[in-house]
Formats: C-alpha cells, structure tokens, sequence
C-alpha cells in the first residue's frame, strides 16, 4: 500500500514537472514570436527608408542643371544684361523652367527672379542675343532657347531634356537699379534653382574696367 502511494505522487510530480515545461515552452515560443515580428516590422520600415533615400539622393546627384557660360552686355560702362547658358546634366529627367528660380547678388542685395512667360527660339534671333526684346525684367527672367531638337521649350511649357541649351536672359538694369547694372570690380553670385536636381551655380568677378560691349564672365 505504502509503495502504491509513493508511485502515484511521483507519476503527479512527473505530470507537474511536464504541464510547466510546456507553459514554458510556449511561452518562448510567444515571445520569439512577437521578436521576430518585431525584427521583420523594423526591417521592412528600414528597407523602404533607404529605398526612397536612395532614389532622392540618386535624382538630387544625377539630375539637374549646370551653367555653361555667363555673358554680359556693357551699355555706358555697365553691365545691363546677362545670358546665363544652362542644360541638363546628364542623365537628367525632364527640367521644367516655369518652375525655376534665379537667385543673384551683388554682394550688397539679393534677388530672386521668376520665369516671365517668354521664350525666343534660336531662328528668331537676329545674330545679336542681347538684341531680343523679351529680356526679363526687375522681377522676371525670360529664356532663349538656343538648341531644342524636340521643340519642348516653348513659352507656355518651358521644358529641357538632354541636349537643349537655353539661355537665361536677365535684365540687370532693371535688377541692380542703385548702379543702374553691375558696375566694375564687382562680385556676383547666384544660382539657378530647379525644381528636382543640382542647382546651376552662378559666380563671377566683373573685370576692372569694361572695353568691350559683350563679354564672357563666367
């Protein structure tokens, strides 16, 4: 009778010692569980984090615009206007102008010009650039569309793709009223700013003393 009684509590204890390991057992379980959904939670929100990291950072490096050339026009020992050159660079989408802003200074004060809604193309242009009439003004800038193969660039849609070249026509008579123009020795800087993309960087010194009526300054 006493060896009945002591086999039955053991086979109790051996049950005991069972139920808690699998209470156990399911609780690791659990908690993996809820880790691993975690870790897979975190790195999915990683994974699109760097995804759209790396396509803004891709459109921010690999498009844009850059400035080939500054020309000025001198009139009376001033420079009253300016032909900023840009283009794509490459591998660039689509670059709308309508929604560019020129940003220039004299190192005394600074303007922020927006497109005017006037576009010469390059057949209108009668040999002489500073000779269109649509020139910008103290708040706008016009465009004059030197190569368009696609004829995109037109005055209501604005758009350059690779291989167009467009000048930037300012008026800094109209800008820089207090030395009507850009007087000599003096520090311009500025830049192009685009929609999407690099900027166009603009920064020149105007030469010591004007003698000819075009000259590159950048």
């Amino acid at each position: 009778m006493g060896k009945n009684a002591i086999r039955m509590l053991m086979r109790k204890d051996f049950g005991s010692i069972g139920i808690g390991a699998m209470i156990v057992f399911i609780a690791m379980v659990l908690v993996a569980g809820i880790a691993a959904s975690v870790l897979i939670g975190t790195s999915s929100r990683l994974e699109m984090q760097a995804l759209k990291t790396g396509h803004e950072t891709i459109a921010e490096v690999g498009s844009g615009i850059k400035v080939e050339s500054v020309e000025g026009y001198n009139s009376s020992g001033a420079v009253v206007k300016l032909a900023v050159e840009i283009a794509p660079r490459a591998g660039s989408p689509d670059v709308d102008l309508s929604q560019a802003v020129v940003e220039i200074s004299d190192s005394t004060v600074k303007y922020v010009l927006r497109y005017g809604g006037a576009t010469c193309i390059a057949s209108a242009v009668n040999g002489d650039v500073f000779a269109v009439s649509n020139f910008g003004d103290a708040d706008d800038f016009d465009l004059i569309a030197l190569q368009d193969a696609d004829g995109s660039c037109t005055s209501s849609t604005p758009i350059i793709n690779f291989g167009d070249h467009v000048m930037v026509a300012i008026d800094a008579d109209g800008i820089f009223t207090s030395n009507s123009g850009i007087s000599p020795r003096t520090v311009v800087s500025g830049m192009v700013v685009v929609e999407e993309g690099s900027p166009g960087i603009i920064g020149f010194t105007t030469p010591s003393s004007y003698s000819d009526t075009v000259m590159e300054l950048q």
